[in-house]
């Protein structure tokens, strides 16, 4: 459940003459780290000894410890019969033929339609990149990067140039940011190799974050959203932030208050979208690289920085280097936060209910109204369903893919959300005031 490249291949088992059977309820015993058990197309497999070479992340494969992960596995790989034959050697048994296909707790004809119009995406070509687009995109975000290092070179670095050099530069951050998501999802290059390289470059050099990081993150987010507990982007519950209906009433119950959470719709504007890039993001990276020793991750992030230094500081200065590095990490964090956290804080949150794979999904998102501008500013993360459903698929053809996943919705009575940028944005402030109202109450009534 997780990108390829596959790692080198344990040794196959030795064939097994009688194929073991297993009950739902028995690969459900093996929830827990110690022995963790996946299903697959019916297909059991002991992921104990797998589990840190899984070259997604440990986590991703406990997440669904003792569940099916047959969906997530189809979503998140590009070259699934190579992943098979190193499957081989976890395979244990199989579901007992009496066994139905999916877990009680799942949804079989929503499932079963999925999966059909899973196939229809991969015939119809969705799943096939546009090399042109992603050019384009790549050539505008180093235009936009040459752009800025000229305004200062030309105009001087009086207070106007330099902040019209630090907005080109906020924009290239989350460009080249978009870029790499889409990188990172290997739904550039159709080989993970080309994915992976890429990856590297715009993550890293042009970014100045490791590529490591980002995958171990955000494909935990992609398995379980809005689950807590298991998806990293809402460990801000509870530390900093109520989340959630379900959550903040626990919470109250509770009589757990680290914040003050019936203002955090106000303090989110101070510690939210100001603060989590420079002050969060920029210290931890150094973190996790030095304590996984990410070496490789390592060299590309210092070729940002030494670029960095080398183009700026006979313009500015030292001092004016650390101004206009933090400054543009302020105003690229405040693009960020807004635009990744309007699709998620707003929706359903709770603890993992293994529900299937488009209820997981599409509970926990939303999408935002198309137009060119929308497209460009979220990266296409406007059809934030469709991604999270076909997190492989380029994102130049969620419109593309998009009437049929409502048209699914709407025929099982999932809500399919959809809003103007600005209501969204508005949103997550809303929300936040609610779950705080919620923790109050319960907080104090209850």
């Amino acid at each position: 459940m997780a990108p390829d490249p596959v790692p080198t291949p344990v040794p196959a088992s030795p064939q097994l003459h009688q194929p073991r059977y297993f009950t739902w309820e028995e690969v459900a015993q093996h929830s827990e780290k110690k022995e963790p058990w996946l299903v697959i197309d019916r297909k059991v497999y002991n992921v104990s000894d797998f589990i840190r070479r899984h070259p997604g992340g440990r986590r991703v494969l406990y997440h669904y410890a003792g569940q099916d992960a047959t969906d997530p596995f189809m979503a998140f790989h590009i070259n699934k019969d190579l992943v098979r034959k190193y499957m081989n050697s976890l395979l244990i048994g199989e579901l007992a033929p009496e066994q139905p296909s999916h877990e009680p707790t799942k949804n079989k004809a929503l499932t079963d339609e999925f999966r059909e119009l899973r196939a229809t995406v991969e015939r119809m070509g969705l799943l096939k990149a546009n090399q042109l687009f992603f050019l384009l995109s790549l050539l505008h975000i180093l235009l936009l990067d040459v752009a800025a290092w000229l305004i200062l070179w030309i105009f001087g670095t009086s207070l106007v140039p330099f902040f019209l050099c630090a907005v080109l530069l906020s924009t290239v951050q989350a460009q080249a940011g978009w870029l790499q998501h889409d990188l990172g999802h290997l739904s550039v290059f159709s080989t993970s190799t080309w994915n992976h390289l890429l990856h590297h470059f715009v993550i890293g050099h042009l970014k100045g974050a490791p590529a490591s990081w980002w995958n171990h993150m955000h494909f935990q987010h992609h398995a379980k959203p809005n689950c807590f507990g298991k998806d990293p982007d809402i460990k801000m519950h509870p530390l900093f932030f109520a989340l959630g209906k379900v959550l903040s009433v626990e919470l109250g119950k509770q009589k757990k208050k680290y914040m003050p959470y019936n203002h955090q719709h106000k303090y989110f504007f101070l510690i939210g979208p100001p603060a989590l890039v420079p002050l969060y993001f920029q210290s931890y990276i150094f973190y996790f690289v030095f304590k996984r020793k990410k070496w490789i991750d390592l060299a590309w992030m210092l070729s940002f920085y030494v670029r960095f230094f080398v183009t700026y500081t006979p313009l500015v200065g030292l001092k004016g280097l650390l101004g206009l590095f933090f400054l543009v990490r302020f105003l690229e964090s405040i693009w960020f936060v807004w635009v990744s956290q309007m699709s998620h804080i707003p929706m359903h949150i709770n603890y993992d209910q293994n529900v299937d794979w488009v209820s997981t999904q599409v509970q926990a998102t939303c999408n935002v109204e198309q137009s060119a501008f929308n497209d460009w500013f979220c990266g296409h993360l406007n059809f934030q369903i469709e991604h999270h459903l076909f997190p492989t698929m380029p994102r130049h053809n969620y419109y593309k893919v998009a009437p049929l996943v409502q048209s699914l919705c709407t025929k099982h009575g999932i809500e399919y959300k959809s809003k103007p940028l600005l209501s969204a944005f508005a949103d997550i402030v809303h929300s936040l005031k609610e779950s705080g109202q919620l923790w109050l109450e319960a907080y104090l009534h209850q």
